[in-house]
């Protein structure tokens, strides 16, 4: 039996109503295998993760630090194929679960076929891409095709992302605004920066689209100042490095489930607010 999935657009309007943010993991499919990767889909979901966010393994990320690169090695040398990643998610389907969002190299789409990709992402249970190499072109043509599927075009704004691609990109996104918290790439940061906090402000006054936080969140005191400027917080770095010990022999998947899950519980108690409401989805 197929479980129907809420929209995105749906609970983060929930989770905003009820004055929580949207605490969203990333990891890196078929890392450190993909029967590991439907086990961490499940404890996510268990663990209450508002949605997750599936990387599908580039050999050139644009933006990823290098514990995310680093995954996608270890993944791309067990020859991990679009169709395999797509099959292990549709394996799922009977599962509650969160919304899934496919981290996806437009190259990836493009090469896969267009049409395809996105007819088997839907039919996998996918509900939107984060296409972070998109060109502005291809926004334009790829959005309306993702629109008619029902599944949401998520992209992203940086710190340096002038005013005027700041108004296309939100012309074309759907589901939330990825907000990148710094310039540069993906990993552990020490804190949130006012410009971020002061760009977030702005995008409010000219967009009702979700915003959530990526690229250097990794505490829970990281989560705080964001509450009043933000709508979900996005963690990668520190949820893959679990796995990194896995696939380098430093732990068991059951040990770095098991931390991951302590982990993952404190910064969705920090997301929404409360250490009563982590377990909220499960």
């Amino acid at each position: 039996m197929t479980i129907t999935t809420p929209s995105i657009s749906a609970v983060l309007s929930e989770l905003r109503r009820e004055g929580k943010l949207a605490f969203i993991p990333f990891i890196t499919a078929g890392d450190p295998n993909l029967p590991a990767t439907q086990s961490l889909i499940r404890l996510l979901a268990a663990c209450g993760s508002d949605l997750i966010e599936i990387g599908f393994p580039y050999s050139d990320p644009i933006a990823d630090g290098p514990v995310i690169q680093a995954s996608y090695t270890r993944a791309l040398h067990q020859k991990l194929t679009v169709n395999q990643i797509f099959a292990c998610v549709e394996e799922l389907r009977s599962d509650t679960l969160p919304p899934l969002v496919a981290m996806v190299s437009y190259a990836i789409i493009f090469r896969h076929g267009t049409s395809l990709f996105i007819e088997q992402a839907k039919q996998a249970g996918f509900s939107g891409f984060i296409v972070p190499d998109l060109p502005t072109d291809e926004a334009a043509e790829l959005a309306p095709l993702m629109q008619s599927a029902g599944l949401d075009l998520i992209q992203l704004i940086a710190p340096t992302t002038s005013a005027e691609r700041a108004s296309h990109i939100i012309d074309h996104s759907s589901g939330f605004i990825y907000c990148i918290a710094v310039a540069g790439i993906t990993g552990a940061r020490e804190k949130i920066s006012e410009g971020l906090i002061e760009q977030l402000r702005t995008l409010k006054t000219q967009t009702e689209i979700p915003l959530a936080v990526g690229f250097g969140i990794s505490r829970p005191e990281h989560i705080q100042p964001l509450r009043d400027v933000a709508d979900g917080v996005i963690v990668g770095s520190a949820i893959v490095r679990y796995l990194e010990q896995v696939a380098e022999g430093r732990s068991t998947l059951e040990t770095a489930l098991e931390e991951l899950r302590e982990y993952v519980t404190q910064m969705i108690a920090a997301a929404h607010g409360g250490g009563n409401q982590a377990m909220s989805h499960e």
